[in-house]
């Protein structure tokens, strides 16, 4: 991969959307579950690690273009999740209640990376790749 205008745009168009769909979900979530538990963060987390692992899945069995593969995984995805997001709400937690910021953390980190797990094991057990 390089960096040059379509790779730029390509992560830039799945940005856009990323970031758009984040704050949707952001929305959406706080006016359904207003926990203090910041749902939003680890929903938007779980669910992305998920989709990344249905497409790292995917991209065994076919080979995306360099575009596809930055406007999937670095914009859409990079924008959706919200690493920085669940950092800065883990500190306030575990300033204001440490059980929550613990919570929270365990949460989002043992969901995001079961979530990811489970879907590349999907398309690999769907497709029987074989994997080394």
């Amino acid at each position: 991969m390089t960096f040059n205008t379509s790779s730029i745009l390509a992560v830039g168009m799945g940005g856009f959307i990323g970031a758009n769909m984040r704050f949707y979900v952001g929305l959406q979530v706080a006016k359904y579950f207003p926990y203090t538990i910041p749902l939003a963060t680890l929903f938007v987390n779980i669910a992305g690690s998920f989709i990344m692992g249905i497409l790292i899945g995917i991209f065994t069995i076919i080979t995306p273009s360099d575009s596809m593969k930055l406007f999937l995984l670095t914009g859409l995805l990079g924008a959706l999740t919200t690493f920085s997001t669940f950092a800065m709400e883990s500190f306030i937690l575990l300033e204001n209640n440490t059980w929550y910021g613990v919570l929270n953390i365990i949460m989002n980190v043992v969901g995001s990376i079961l979530s990811a797990t489970i879907g590349y094991k999907i398309i690999v057990s769907l497709f029987s790749i074989q994997v080394p």
